[in-house]
């Protein structure tokens, strides 16, 4: 049975998802929303899309798309993909799922109360490379995970428009960036609960209303901590997007170059040690590959709704610390 995909936004990821989705089989590129007509056109033609509305509401109203992929600006996401949920669309969200996380927990409902399934577009969970260092997490070749250290920066570029304004976008670089370094820390650990966030964040790159620079700690509830570096326009970085380290009682691991010590000895990973591009096509494909296979399973996707919301609890608590100078604890209450 074919199952038919809209898209809302036509920018650079809404591109890559589009291109995830037509090598699918069984699967129709069926519409898209966006309120400039020209970029709305020039993308549907390039995808072969038959449908184009302005604005969502006309595309639910008229129904005959399955799932949609909300690709617009961050504080179009919550009410977008609530609105699809509620006529009971699939949705998959781009990273931040939201402007918080109040916004983020209304999604998950609506996901609960309708049965339409909700995913959060956090792309290097598909990554092989991560999904390699995960299994050695697994196996116990690192032994108990001590602390990690991960990286969401841009070197020597940062973005502009509605990214640099807080209304549209939230926050800066760590709602942009730090949250790569944040969800791949978190599903390289298994997925641990947040205890306490300790952060400074603060722009110094930039004449924009959110942040550039940000350091910030973790505790989890396995007994981790997470360090995470956010960040625009920043000089240098150890590492390029979504680099993490992992530091156990039995070795060392990391991606970005992906590789593994145990007990002081290196043991090979086969992934080279730079490569070009650093976000490939494929791991998008493989991400969108998964959303489709869980709606024609009826499976809940990780990370859904509920992955999504945790992570939007740190930026959350991340950027209250950063206001008030305090640790910010975090109940352990889930949804």
């Amino acid at each position: 049975m074919t199952l038919r995909i809209g898209f809302t936004g036509t920018g650079y990821i809404a591109r890559i998802h589009a291109r995830a989705a037509q090598k699918l089989p069984d699967v129709e590129l069926a519409a898209v929303v966006n309120h400039r007509r020209e970029s709305m056109a020039a993308f549907a033609a390039e995808f072969g899309i038959p449908r184009q509305y302005l604005d969502i509401a006309d595309l639910l109203a008229d129904g005959g798309v399955d799932a949609l992929v909300v690709c617009t600006p961050n504080y179009l996401h919550a009410p977008q993909t609530i609105a699809a949920l509620e006529a009971g669309v699939h949705v998959m969200v781009e990273k931040p799922m939201a402007m918080n996380a109040a916004e983020a927990e209304a999604m998950v409902t609506a996901s609960q109360r309708s049965g339409a399934l909700l995913m959060v577009a956090h792309c290097w969970r598909f990554d092989p490379e991560v999904r390699w260092l995960r299994g050695q997490v697994e196996a116990g070749r690192l032994g108990r995970i001590v602390r990690t250290r991960g990286y969401g920066v841009h070197v020597n570029w940062g973005p502009a428009g509605w990214f640099t304004r807080k209304r549209f976008a939230g926050g800066g670089a760590l709602a942009d960036m730090g949250i790569h370094a944040l969800d791949t820390a978190r599903f390289l650990l298994g997925d641990p609960l947040p205890v306490s966030v300790y952060a400074w964040v603060g722009t110094c790159y930039g004449d924009y209303d959110v942040d550039d620079t940000g350091v910030i700690v973790i505790h989890w509830d396995n007994g981790a901590v997470s360090v995470i570096e956010s960040g625009w326009w920043q000089p240098y970085a150890d590492g390029p997007e979504a680099a993490t380290q992992l530091y156990g009682t039995a070795g060392f691991g990391q991606v970005f170059p992906t590789r593994l010590v145990v007990r002081g000895q290196e043991v090979p990973s086969g992934f080279p040690p730079v490569r070009d591009p650093h976000c490939p096509q494929s791991m998008y494909d493989d991400q969108m590959a998964y959303f489709v296979d869980c709606i024609r399973q009826g499976r809940r996707p990780v990370p859904g709704g509920l992955e999504g919301w945790i992570n939007m609890r740190v930026v959350d608590a991340a950027y209250e610390s950063a206001r008030t100078g305090e640790v910010i604890r975090l109940s352990s209450a889930c949804l």
